[in-house]
């Protein structure tokens, strides 16, 4: 008489296959402004897939502080520090306070944007926070639509600061959004624009 075998419960085959989707985290190192990951294919899959970061020779990918927290905290990714210890996201923010001190009200923008499907990028060159593509548009494939700037619910602006970045905006031939972050952290949008009455 054959013995039967014992089928695993529904349970456990269910779990094995969602720790089988589960990828292990890049691993990334913290200098100064930037984390640089390994050289795999699971960091090369941050840019051509999603254009996190920079390619750079040897495969390894450059990723902004804002980038890296990003993918940190949806798991993708772990950083380390120069001494070689694991950062939690605590210490990484800390970390890019010190380079960045209104790090975390770009991060709120960068991450809703992200979280919106955007793709968002600096914007350094035009004067701007960020540069924001439209859906489904990667970078070199065509312009950005909205250059970006997150502010605080609580900051003031003078009018002389707010006709400047309108003025960058519309020299760029992009439409200007102000990312107004409360409190909470959440981002509401305004859309700026010329008009002539």
């Amino acid at each position: 008489m054959a013995k039967k075998q014992k089928e695993k419960p529904v349970e456990a085959a269910e779990a094995e296959t969602s720790e089988e989707k589960k990828k292990k985290p890049v691993l990334a190192v913290l200098g100064g402004e930037k984390a640089i990951t390994e050289s795999s294919d699971e960091a090369r899959e941050f840019y051509n897939q999603s254009r996190f970061g920079n390619q750079m020779e040897g495969g390894k990918i450059e990723l902004s502080l804002l980038e890296a927290l990003y993918l940190m905290e949806k798991g993708r990714l772990e950083v380390r520090s120069d001494a070689g210890k694991i950062m939690s996201f605590e210490q990484f923010v800390k970390s890019a306070r010190k380079v960045e001190p209104n790090f975390w009200i770009r991060y709120c923008v960068f991450k809703d944007m992200r979280n919106r499907g955007y793709i968002i990028k600096t914007a350094l060159k035009f004067g701007a926070d960020f540069r924001v593509y439209d859906r489904g548009v990667k970078p070199g494939e065509d312009h950005a639509r909205w250059i970006v700037y997150p502010v605080h619910e609580g900051s003031t602006l003078t009018w002389h600061e707010f006709s400047a970045k309108n003025r960058v905006a519309h020299s760029t031939k992009k439409r200007l959004l102000m990312g107004i972050v409360d409190d909470e952290g959440d981002v509401t949008y305004y859309e700026i624009r010329w008009m002539r009455p």
